[in-house]
């Protein structure tokens, strides 16, 4: 009976707190109208445990077998059940207020709010988020933290062949853009309207604060610039992480580097990341200390890490923005070819940092890994990038999250490592199936290490799936982790005045 599933969600947003007491009848008149229902009977049933992923569903189920929703794949599914909970979502001003006044109570208690309201709402599918495949892999540099992306859904054939029939739009200009907020959305573009955003202030800029609705890690925000501008590493993007952990010093932030390779996915819009979570990256040591001349009473030196990064400590974030707006102005312009490091070649620059901020025990901590994006006829795809021989697991752009310590895998490789597991126990022949081909080197090289049962196959698989993983790091590292690569390291960091 429908009627139970629309009293379902109008209680449901009650229980969160989307709606008010007095808004109940309002709420289950709203829900009606969206699925094109002018009949009604109150269950007037007290529910237990509410799903909201299984009331959406018979609702939408029903929904298509009416003709009220078209096409029953997931991405018309995605635009249909998100008009449902936009409808029952509190207006901006409303969500705005309520962050503020927690806030200034305490921080945590206004993030810790937000990113329940964001799940309430839907925006973060908690359901699909718990489809992703997540462990830990001990590696000489900690555990690395490894995911199998499972929560983006993939479009269907007629999604595609409708979004061909679309006429251009550059509205909303990217999917970062504040105009996404409250937007209904399209077949190539994904609905927000149950979508809100928090308006800050870093650095004296006016910028906004959400999450991500993938949520690779705890509490996974995305800052957005209020204006559609593109990523930019320099002096003043410094100035504002380390005035973003100020105010939020309970949460990292970090940005993605400005140039194609290094970069992340979404170049032209300026953001940056963050959340509460503590990744390998942040636990490993300074192995060697540097002290940089002028910069006494700041902490500094090489961190233990495959990638080569700089960790950068003190009590003034002003003396932090001096030294690492050195240290960038240096790097952009250096060249070792010793190295295989060049600043540019026939005019394109290679050289960028991406930064990383956070508050440790009172005191402002800025990580800076160096990067570049050269490419050569033997690695066409970057010289500091995942290697061919690696691309059976990793193939994509090593952006912030990966830089950190995990790995934001494939969809594929959830039944590619369970066949290769499968394989390694039976004694199948890994070239023999398309789904283990390209693991079959790989696998064939570590199986003899080991006693492989059914019991451990997949444990096995995953652990040496972590260590590929810290080689895609090496890769990616400028300086390699050698006594001549750290030489190397060191004779840069020599040369910043």
């Amino acid at each position: 009976m429908i009627d139970n599933a629309v009293s379902k969600l109008a209680t449901y947003a009650l229980r969160t707190g989307l709606i008010e007491d007095s808004e109940y009848t309002w709420a289950v008149n709203t829900i009606l109208d969206v699925l094109k229902i002018d009949r009604y009977t109150d269950p007037g049933q007290d529910w237990g445990e509410i799903d909201l992923a299984a009331v959406l569903d018979e609702l939408l189920d029903d929904a298509h077998a009416r003709g009220v929703l078209a096409e029953n794949s997931v991405v018309y599914r995605d635009l249909f059940d998100t008009e449902l909970m936009g409808r029952l979502t509190p207006r901006p001003a409303q969500v705005i207020g309520r962050f503020q006044s927690l806030y200034a109570e305490d921080p945590q208690k206004a993030t810790d709010w937000y990113y329940k309201f964001s799940q309430d709402t839907n925006y973060i599918r908690r359901d699909r988020i718990a489809k992703d495949i997540q462990w830990k892999a001990p590696t000489g540099y900690g555990e690395l933290d490894i995911t199998i992306n499972l929560s983006k859904p993939e479009k269907d054939p007629k999604a595609i062949a409708a979004a061909r029939n679309l006429p251009a739009s550059n509205y909303p200009q990217c999917l970062l853009c504040a105009s996404n907020e409250g937007y209904a959305g399209r077949v190539n573009h994904p609905a927000r309207q149950n979508h809100r955003i928090i308006p800050i202030s870093i650095h004296g800029a006016p910028w906004f604060l959400q999450y991500s609705p993938y949520v690779y890690y705890n509490e996974h925000c995305i800052c957005l610039n209020r204006e559609h501008v593109p990523m930019k590493i320099d002096r003043a993007c410094f100035g504002k992480l380390l005035d973003f952990v100020r105010q939020f010093p309970h949460y990292f932030v970090g940005s993605n580097a400005d140039l194609p390779i290094v970069g992340g996915s979404i170049l032209a819009h300026d953001h940056f990341q963050g959340g509460r979570y503590t990744f390998a990256m942040e636990k490993a040591p300074v192995e060697t200390p540097f002290t940089f001349p002028g910069f006494e009473d700041v902490e500094a030196g090489i961190v233990k890490w495959p990638m080569s990064v700089i960790r950068l400590d003190c009590a003034d974030p002003e003396r932090l923005i001096e030294l690492a707006d050195r240290i960038l102005t240096a790097w952009r312009g250096y060249t070792d070819e010793a190295a295989t490091i060049f600043a540019e070649t026939d005019g394109v620059p290679h050289n960028t940092i991406t930064p990383i901020a956070r508050m440790r025990e009172g005191r402002f901590e800025l990580d800076l890994v160096l990067r570049n994006n050269l490419t050569t006829p033997e690695h066409p795809l970057g010289l500091y990038h995942p290697h061919a021989e690696l691309h059976h697991i990793k193939k994509e752009n090593i952006g912030l999250i990966e830089v950190m310590g995990l790995a934001v895998l494939p969809a594929r490789l959830k039944d590619e490592l369970a066949a290769v597991a499968s394989a390694l126990v039976s004694g199948a022949d890994l070239r023999a199936d398309e789904r283990t081909e390209k693991h079959a080197a790989w696998a064939e090289g570590f199986r003899d290490r080991y006693t492989i049962t059914a019991d451990n196959a997949l444990e096995i698989v995953r652990k040496e799936t972590g260590l590929v993983f810290a080689q895609v790091l090496e890769h990616a590292g400028v300086y390699k982790r050698t006594p001549e690569g750290q030489e190397a390291f060191l004779r840069f960091l020599r040369t910043v005045r």
